[in-house]
């Protein structure tokens, strides 16, 4: 999905932004990127969204190579993916569903298919109620979650956070990465830039850290270890060939026969205790009291016909 090999980058004022960095991001991952300010995080997502381009190595990103990227090519690139900024860039004059339809309008959607998603997309993040309000009607946290719902219009494979919980409060930016961890479990690659480290901590993903431009850390092993773990302990383990399958259902029969034998054994001992082939009803004294009540002695009372009656009509089988 995202692959940097040996990338590096120097700006024209001298600034080394990446030296030698390779990171490799496949596809269903979530990944928060961290470090302080002036670290590289933010040139590692523009040559990633390619509003820069690497100096040196190579950068492939959805099939697409970004150092050979035509600038013609570009727009249609970047369809393949959401981008969710700081500062939100609504457009002001545009209402909520409108700022969402843009992303649509833009590659050329069907109106019809506007009116269906653009709605769709709102209910997921919560703002259906807010679909007509203009941007400047809404706080930071809701603002935020329009431009969310907009890199999600157009079923981006990848989503792209440059901090997106910058310019909100505490409690909003939990919801903000609590959805945008509920669409990576749909499966969609989420690559997050934070310096929230409090969100990573209570966000169990995979975290890349960045210093002056190299990678010093990544976690990557670590977190998909745990997930193999995770897997292997509430995966049942089943027969993988034939042979197995048929070993595995005769021992199955088998397993049954013998519990089934039991059970036979069980009530023949019962039937030779009662001799019979149920409880007589005289075992229960409430239909005692009901038959002293409507003048039968139990005592009277002979059970030999019934029993030959049934007999009779099973064949003498049980």
């Amino acid at each position: 999905m995202i692959e940097f090999k040996n990338v590096s980058k120097t700006y024209e004022n001298g600034t080394h932004a990446l030296n030698n960095v390779s990171i490799k991001i496949n596809d269903g991952e979530f990944v928060f990127i961290v470090g302080s300010s002036g670290a590289g995080k933010s040139t590692f997502l523009k040559i990633i969204m390619r509003e820069q381009v690497a100096d040196s190595g190579s950068v492939i990103v959805n099939n697409y190579n970004l150092n050979k990227l035509k600038k013609k090519e570009i727009p249609k690139f970047r369809r393949t993916m959401g981008i969710v900024f700081q500062d939100f860039r609504l457009i002001p004059n545009m209402t909520v569903f409108d700022n969402v339809a843009f992303a649509m309008r833009v590659i050329g959607a069907k109106e019809k298919d506007i009116r269906k998603r653009v709605p769709y997309v709102l209910s997921l993040v919560g703002l259906t109620s807010k679909a007509r309000q203009l941007p400047t009607q809404l706080s930071g946290g809701e603002q935020q979650r329009v431009a969310l719902a907009r890199a999600l219009v157009n079923n981006a494979g990848i989503i792209i956070a440059d901090e997106p919980t910058g310019n909100i409060d505490p409690e909003m930016s939990y919801e903000i990465v609590d959805l945008l961890n509920h669409i990576n479990a749909g499966g969609t690659t989420v690559v997050m830039v934070t310096h929230e480290h409090e969100l990573v901590r209570r966000f169990n993903h995979r975290v890349i850290t960045i210093n002056k431009g190299e990678v010093i850390s990544d976690t990557a092993e670590k977190h998909r270890a745990e997930i193999k773990t995770q897997q292997e302990e509430t995966t049942e383990v089943k027969p993988e060939t034939k042979e197995e399958m048929i070993v595995a259902a005769k021992q199955e029969i088998k397993e049954n026969v013998e519990k089934l034998r039991e059970e036979v054994k069980s009530s023949e001992v019962i039937e030779k205790k009662n001799n019979s082939y149920y409880d007589q009803p005289n075992s229960d004294s409430d239909l005692e009291d009901f038959m002293r009540n409507y003048g039968i002695n139990k005592d009277d009372i002979d059970y030999s016909s019934y029993l030959d009656d049934i007999t009779e009509n099973d064949g003498g089988d049980e």
